[in-house]
């Protein structure tokens, strides 16, 4: 069994050599060219998938729709994604010491926000690598310490930014 990633963390591919991947700036967020009527009464949020190739050769990258599964809350609901306002990867040869980078536009209940899973699954050169899993969540470090976030500040996933935020601070002073 692996455990899932944390959100900024990057995961790095065994089968292809210096190639890793990593779900971040998870964030509210209002899409660009305008809100779906289908997200009515749903709170959008973005989030970033970079690709990064640290390897000595080109690779061929695809992060398209459907290769990237976004759920909310303790339920694992589906998000709406805003496939007309996202952007992905599509056929995009990343050169070693670069990045490519999918914007995800998605959108749920504002009350489900604090816990958000985003399952990827990359194809490489024609071939798919495994299902990797991100877990992370909007707004838990916010609220009162006994306040309906109180379960989420407990979370590995706020621990981990906590502690991330803190070790950030110390190294710019």
């Amino acid at each position: 069994m692996y455990e899932p990633n944390v959100v900024g963390d990057w995961h790095e591919y065994d089968e292809y050599a210096g190639l890793r991947v990593r779900v971040h700036r998870l964030e509210l967020a209002e899409p660009p060219r305008g809100r779906d009527d289908a997200a009515d009464g749903l709170t959008y949020f973005c989030l970033r998938v970079t690709v990064e190739n640290r390897g000595r050769r080109h690779l061929g990258v695809h992060l398209e729709d459907g290769q990237i599964d976004v759920r909310l809350g303790p339920d694992g609901e589906s998000a709406f994604i805003d496939w007309r306002n996202s952007q992905f990867i599509e056929g995009f040869d990343v050169y070693p010491l670069r990045r490519a980078t999918a914007v995800l536009y998605a959108a749920g209940a504002e009350a489900s926000l604090s816990l958000v899973d985003v399952q990827v699954q990359l194809r490489v050169e024609e071939e798919w690598t495994g299902r990797r899993l991100w877990a992370g969540g909007i707004g838990a470090h916010e609220g009162p310490a006994g306040g309906p976030q109180g379960a989420v500040r407990d979370s590995l996933a706020h621990q981990v930014s906590v502690f991330l935020r803190d070790q950030a601070e110390e190294g710019t002073a």
